[in-house]
């Protein structure tokens, strides 16, 4: 199968492009930087060099690629929380989530895919007793930098899920390779990116259009789904 990875050399591409590659898939994978080319094919990917704001440059190389299905790891988060870039990060990324999203899905309708599957995040949900669902509420009520990152993310699985085959994947706070929390889970609702990855690789075969919690037991956030659908897998960790 074709896929089209947007954010191939981001924390869950660099992890998630070898297993897509690994189960025989061809993949497409983008970058803004042509410095970053070499480093996509050593992973296994084709590289594509573009930017997810040029409307027009990213519906071309969505068609020439041709792919089944589109997947998007975009982040744009490179300071970690407390230092100096995180809150020019947080404006940048909740752009990316509105309005990058938006160009990835026009452009892979354009080019008549059907299955899109999005990175999201599984700690915005309104607060609760026990663990939340798919279908709980989101936190609409935040304020701040929150309510941005809210705003966001609606924006982004609405688009997502306009599709038929829209898939959006809620993940927990990352944590292991590439990511800022390289030892071990510093916040909760955690997953490993690895692990991250692979339900991601298991959303292109597997999965079915709507929204999926994906991360570790946790009393405040259920994943029964996706492990009941995907069989997602908490301790999958890649070999090297």
């Amino acid at each position: 199968m074709k896929i089209f990875l947007a954010g191939a050399g981001g924390a869950i591409g660099r992890r998630l492009t070898p297993l897509l590659r690994a189960a025989g898939h061809d993949v497409a994978g983008t970058t803004r930087s042509a410095d970053k080319a070499d480093g996509l094919r050593a992973l296994g990917a084709e590289p594509v060099v573009v930017d997810v704001f040029d409307v027009a440059a990213l519906a071309r190389a969505v068609e020439a690629a041709a792919p089944q299905v589109v997947m998007h790891q975009l982040t744009d988060l490179p300071s970690a929380p407390g230092t100096p870039g995180y809150e020019g990060g947080l404006e940048r990324n909740a752009r990316l989530r509105i309005e990058g999203t938006r160009n990835l899905v026009d452009a892979a309708k354009a080019a008549g895919v059907r299955r899109l599957i999005a990175q999201s995040i599984a700690f915005i949900y309104a607060p609760g007793d026990g663990a939340r669902v798919e279908s709980d509420p989101l936190n609409d009520g935040a304020e701040g930098a929150a309510g941005r990152t809210v705003a966001a993310v609606r924006a982004l699985e609405e688009e997502v899920l306009s599709l038929p085959e829209g898939i959006v994947l809620r993940y927990g706070f990352f944590y292991g390779p590439g990511t800022w929390s390289a030892e071990g889970p510093a916040r909760r609702p955690a997953v490993h990116v690895d692990a991250a990855a692979q339900a991601a690789l298991l959303a292109v075969g597997k999965g079915r259009h709507g929204i999926y919690n994906v991360a570790e037991d946790d009393p405040g956030l259920s994943s029964a789904k996706a492990k009941r659908d995907l069989g997602f897998n908490v301790e999958f960790r890649l070999t090297s």
